[in-house]
């Protein structure tokens, strides 16, 4: 991509308007130094020296986007507990709006608990539930939805299968975005792979979309091209970890992206700035070659970061050259 077209998407960035509907969850990041084993059992003891908490799942993917400039609406569910009161900090801290953040009473917030150490991560604690919302809280997803779909250029949904967006709730949102005339962009998981049809473009990892077909995928352009339609999507992103990603679009060969990361420190949030710069580079114009190439050079820069971080504009212009 010549640069003058990369500084006129990013430049278009700020001025676009993107809605995130999904599973919100808190990252939490405890870091310390190991001395000793414990006693107790052959352990690491762990001393931990600091902590800190951000927007995790959706709502790191709408980080990634107010990092860019974007005005972002956010939907989604928290429960009525600690970590749902520190999530909706981080969030409020990002400039976002809460009037589309639902409270589900008795629903733990997702949180996920990194323990590193020595700058390696030892462990990962997860307190979540994964059973589909009430149908009062579902409608109220819904009716978050449909407020704002007039008012955006891209809907983004970041599904990490903990209930939200159960197959009900993602028909019904690929077709509210449709009669709208609003492009989507959907990160899935693995419950709801098929209930998509109709997308834009769907971005499955490897080990995804090999679950929801059931069979292994070698990369040939045929099966690549079966699978697309499988899914019903209008493109299909596969990504491949340090092997990049694959593009595979209609009435056209498949893609290749090759990895362009300098080094690797954290993969921990690198689907979630690729679904952001997806939708940001959509919004703003680019085509869908344009907006998977800059996707790919975000998630680049994203890996050498340790945990779940955001990617900017000025980062991306930078990792280019």
């Amino acid at each position: 991509m010549p640069r003058s077209r990369l500084q006129a998407l990013l430049d278009a960035m700020p001025t676009v308007r993107i809605g995130v509907v999904g599973d919100l969850m808190l990252d939490r990041y405890l870091e310390g130094d190991v001395e000793r084993i414990s006693p107790e059992a052959p352990v690491p003891v762990i001393a931990i020296a600091s902590e800190r908490e951000s927007a995790g799942g959706a709502a790191n993917v709408a980080a990634n986007l107010v990092a860019l400039g974007a005005a972002v609406t956010l939907v989604g569910v928290h429960g009525d507990d600690a970590a749902g009161k520190s999530l909706l900090g981080c969030i409020a801290a990002l400039g976002i709006d809460p009037g589309h953040l639902i409270q589900v009473p008795g629903r733990p917030t997702t949180t996920k608990t990194r323990i590193i150490a020595r700058g390696q991560q030892v462990t990962r604690l997860d307190h979540e539930v994964t059973t589909d919302l009430q149908p009062e809280h579902a409608e109220a997803v819904r009716r978050g939805v449909e407020s704002m779909i007039d008012s955006i250029d891209v809907l983004l949904v970041a599904d990490y299968d903990k209930g939200v967006c159960h197959p009900a709730l993602a028909r019904h949102l690929i077709d509210t975005a449709r009669a709208a005339g609003v492009p989507v962009v959907v990160d899935p998981k693995q419950r709801q792979f098929f209930d998509y049809a109709g997308a834009t473009v769907i971005k499955p990892n490897r080990r995804e979309l090999e679950t929801a077909l059931a069979r292994a995928v070698s990369g040939e352009p045929r099966q690549l091209e079966a699978a697309r339609q499988r899914t019903g999507a209008q493109h299909l992103l596969l990504t491949l970890g340090a092997d990049g990603m694959i593009l595979v679009s209609p009435d056209a060969a498949p893609r290749a992206l090759p990895s362009i990361a300098r080094e690797v420190f954290d993969v921990s949030g690198a689907g979630d700035t690729v679904t952001a710069w997806l939708g940001a580079a959509l919004a703003a114009g680019a085509n869908m070659q344009e907006a998977a190439w800059l996707a790919n050079l975000a998630a680049g820069v994203s890996v050498g970061k340790r945990g779940a971080a955001v990617v900017t504009g000025k980062e991306v212009v930078g990792h280019r050259s």
